[in-house]
């Protein structure tokens, strides 16, 4: 729960100091996210089980890894 503001400035504060602080460590300029997001509101465990494999999925569609779990540098290792 967002203690103030909404969560369209959050995310924008979110990405602007994320970006900052990214370019500063890897020693690169310009933009680091895309324009814009879009939020969804998870309601049901199918919602929040299908928005999971979406993102994990990820990877195996842009070719990186070959499979859920396959690529090195995920921050989860989750049972599928």
């Amino acid at each position: 729960e967002l203690q103030k503001g909404t969560l369209a400035q959050c995310m924008a504060l979110l990405k602007s100091r994320s970006s900052r602080q990214l370019n500063r460590i890897s020693g690169r300029k310009g933009p680091l996210w895309q324009h814009g997001y879009h939020d969804h509101a998870v309601r049901t465990d199918e919602s929040l089980h299908d928005n999971a494999m979406y993102i994990l999925g990820n990877p195996v569609r842009a070719g990186l890894a070959g499979g859920l779990g396959d690529y090195p540098h995920a921050w989860c290792r989750w049972p599928l």
